[in-house]
């Protein structure tokens, strides 16, 4: 080797050296979203890579189906319902198109919470977006030799251009509207219409700069919003704002250990669950579908777009951890959302159009109760009065929106909602396609007559309380002691013969069931576990019968289970991990004296069900209602009963996670030595104090300090076990 050679050798291994000492820019919370995790489904519905500051007004997620679809069908503006309601569409061409939405391929699509970038044209053209809370922008740079086309279009609206500035409205139902107003930063050579609801605009440019405010108020209010926000072309400013914003709301939870994969599913998580509700507030301003008006927010935000069936369980109990003052906003906007209709009903499913008032029961009931109970503040007596209202006017029927019917006034005197033989006619002509599901009304009403009880002894109204306490129970009247399930009785209080818990019913088993079957049913007490655990035999038969369900195959061909219950996916056994009432299945082992097996279990679920890959969400994900199971249960713990101040403790993934919590204490998870072998929970401290508990209060979680655990191969059987 001549001195040259030498010389460079040395030279580069100098550099390598250097570039290995060099510290690597430590990636932030934000960094480990993946909005891709779920975006192709198992069956139903895949999990929307949405781009929306958290909770905000604004979002909107690419027109197109999921992951696979090979074309995008235009760009949207908005976006009022987080399963679809997308209003205004923007289509990129290189001349005025025969169609008012065009669909192209796309490639090098790439998709953070605060920015997306697509090519498209082949990609000779590149479009970029940044959204605030009521504004955004779009970038859009061509290489092709054509002049541009904007094609702005409404799909049940009108769309005006006078040049730079393009308004538009459309309806989005019940009497709303969504209003937009645009500008463009280049003047246009050319304005063409279509009707009343398409606008083409042409531009010699090779550059556009748009950007745009959107309200549910007014085409003026939409311009003052965006005129509050954005105040110029700038998309790279929009883009780190909103990038920091999404960033400090991420941080909220700060974790050491675990895997790469991991962070990436708990940040995911979090992001999705800080999505809904969203704020629609405007300048102090709202317009509520509820009345058609629009009202002063009073210094309290308005709050849409909400699921409580799927909700109530995970999500709204982690935003009082977190940020319990939005969760008083929360609450707050669906009691005036009652009042404003003047029946006083409290919604299930709130949307910006009105209440959706699909699934069954009134779980937003127990949600008011949970923030109530952990200290919140928001106004008992309207909640106990809408609560009340609610169970005492409103049908149980599922899917339905009507006042109390005869099978109503059955449930209220009898403790059952009755069921009828499949292929027997329906009686009931309020009932829909939906089916009567019997048994999760009578079940979900139990528990939400359970915490009407608490509603009621918290604001002095004892007759109630005890009343609403013995409804409460009604569980037990469909409970088989021959099976140690819950089984379906016809109106004369006869089980429903020759019954298949697993595979009963047509479409989803909703005659007696819904969704899921039998065995996710036999557990929807969570109001009261102990009492099952009795109804069942006892804390040893209790967790037989939770081990024989894991434990249990699916009986018949995936193709015959999965064509009647497409929403019982991620199965472990007859257990599934892809819908809202089996969340809480895994913690049951903590109340009958086994919580290694619930060390196990979420163990097991997290690593099976929840990855980061494109099927890594087993089934519909709602908009946080399944994703806050993942994030309560990656830091160790989760609310079994949201109304009561406890949560079970589980089998964290990451050896230290500390939460800053809402009153701004800082509440740290140390499991030691956790990875993926060690899960079993060896001893526990909590603040330096023996802790022997399978459970741990609001209370001292909200005082803040240190759950110490100890974690390890083999499981312990005896923590926690008293």
């Amino acid at each position: 080797m001549n001195h040259n050679m030498k010389k460079s050798t040395l030279m580069l291994a100098i550099m390598l050296l250097v570039a290995a000492c060099r510290p690597v820019a430590e990636k932030e919370a934000v960094d480990y979203v993946n909005p891709f995790i779920g975006n192709i489904s198992h069956l139903l519905v895949p999990t929307y890579p949405t781009i929306q500051l958290p909770h905000s007004m604004l979002r909107v997620t690419a027109n197109k189906g999921d992951y696979t679809s090979e074309l995008l069908e235009g760009f949207p503006l908005m976006q009022p319902s987080h399963r679809g309601g997308k209003v205004f569409t923007l289509s990129v061409t290189h001349e005025i198109p025969s169609v008012p939405v065009v669909s192209t391929t796309y490639d090098h699509e790439k998709v953070t919470p605060y920015s997306y970038d697509v090519d498209i044209d082949n990609s000779l053209t590149h479009i970029s977006f940044a959204p605030s809370h009521q504004s955004a922008i779009y970038q859009i740079t061509t290489m092709a030799e054509n002049p541009l086309v904007l094609t702005i279009h409404a799909n049940d609206g009108e769309v005006n251009s006078d040049g730079n500035s393009i308004t538009g409205w459309e309806n989005i139902g019940n009497s709303g509207k969504a209003y937009f107003y645009m500008e463009v930063e280049q003047k246009p050579q050319d304005i063409a219409k279509n009707g009343q609801n398409t606008v083409f605009l042409t531009f010699e440019e090779k550059d556009l700069s748009i950007r745009y405010g959107i309200s549910y108020i007014s085409t003026e209010q939409a311009q003052k919003n965006l005129r509050r926000e954005i105040a110029d072309y700038d998309i790279k400013a929009v883009t780190t704002t909103g990038r920091k914003i999404w960033n400090e709301a991420l941080s909220r939870i700060q974790v050491q250990g675990g895997t790469e994969d991991e962070r990436t599913v708990l940040y995911t998580s979090f992001y999705h669950t800080l999505e809904r509700p969203m704020c629609i507030s405007e300048d102090g301003y709202y317009w509520s579908a509820y009345d058609g008006q629009v009202h002063k927010d009073e210094g309290k935000p308005y709050f849409a777009d909400d699921w409580f069936w799927d909700t109530f369980r995970a999500a709204h109990p982690l935003r009082i951890l977190f940020d319990s003052p939005m969760e008083e906003n929360i609450l707050t906007s669906y009691l005036r959302a009652g009042q404003q209709k003047g029946n006083n009903w409290f919604p299930t499913f709130p949307g910006v159009t009105g209440d959706e008032n699909p699934m069954n029961c009134n779980h937003g009931i127990i949600s008011l109760l949970d923030a109530l109970t952990k200290g919140l503040d928001i106004d008992k007596d309207q909640a106990y009065l809408s609560a009340l209202t609610t169970l005492q006017e409103k049908s149980l029927i599922p899917w339905t929106k009507t006042r109390q019917t005869r099978i109503d006034s059955f449930y209220w005197e009898k403790g059952f909602f009755p069921a009828i033989p499949v292929g027997e006619k329906e009686d009931i002509p309020e009932v829909t396609w939906e089916k009567r599901q019997t048994v999760p009304v009578t079940l979900g009403t139990s528990y939400d007559c359970w915490a009407m009880s608490k509603l009621a002894e918290a604001t002095g109204h004892t007759d109630e309380a005890e009343q609403y306490r013995l409804w409460s129970f009604n569980f037990r009247n469909l409970f088989n002691k021959e099976t140690g399930f819950f089984h379906p009785k016809d109106a004369q209080g006869e089980f429903i013969p020759n019954l298949d818990y697993t595979f009963c019913g047509t479409e989803g088993g909703r005659e007696y069931y819904d969704e899921n079957n039998g065995w996710i049913y036999r557990w929807e007490v969570q109001h009261n576990v102990p009492d099952l655990i009795n109804l069942m035999g006892g804390n040893e038969q209790f967790c037989k019968a939770l081990d024989q369900m894991y434990a249990t195959p699916l009986g018949r061909s995936k193709f015959d289970f999965y064509a009647k219950y497409p929403d019982h996916t991620g199965n472990v056994g007859q257990f599934s991990m892809a819908n809202e009432p089996a969340f809480h299945i895994p913690y049951l082992y903590n109340y009958a004296g086994a919580p290694w097996k619930t060390q196990k279990r979420i163990r097991q679920m997290l690593d099976t069900w929840y990855r980061n890959d494109l099927m890594g969400i087993p089934g519909d994900e709602d908009g946080g209602g399944m994703t806050a199971f993942v994030v309560f249960s990656a830091l160790g713990f989760y609310p079994v009963t949201p109304g009561e101040p406890i949560y079970s403790i589980g089998s964290p993934l990451f050896t230290r996670s500390e939460m800053r919590l809402t009153n701004g204490k800082v509440f740290t998870v140390v499991a030691e030595g956790a990875s993926h072998d060690n899960k079993y929970i060896q001893s526990a401290t909590l603040n330096g104090e023996p802790w022997n508990e399978p459970w741990i209060t609001h209370e001292a979680i909200m005082k803040g300090g240190t759950l110490q655990l100890v974690m390890g191969p083999k499981p312990n059987m005896t923590w926690g076990t008293k």
